[in-house]
């Protein structure tokens, strides 16, 4: 997956990589077609920070949960 390529098909993979990784029990809520390319690099941001650790704390996952709510269309 090259995800230097800013495009909607990249962010929904992001989105559900996130959401495995975070174990997400709303994870049906967090429709990956309700974030749009326009938030592209937060979600990078988001992903990344993510993808980069093996475990997350709970308030780790509260915060990200939060701010995915806040990019969600």
């Amino acid at each position: 997956m090259d995800l230097s390529q800013k495009n909607q098909e990249n962010v929904e993979y992001m989105i559900e990589a996130i959401k495995t990784k975070l174990k997400m029990a709303t994870g049906a809520a967090m429709s990956a077609s309700a974030f749009h390319v326009d938030q592209y690099d937060d979600i990078l941001d988001i992903y990344e920070l993510v993808t980069s650790k093996e475990r997350l704390s709970i308030s780790e996952v509260e915060a990200l949960a939060q701010e995915l709510g806040k990019l969600r269309h």
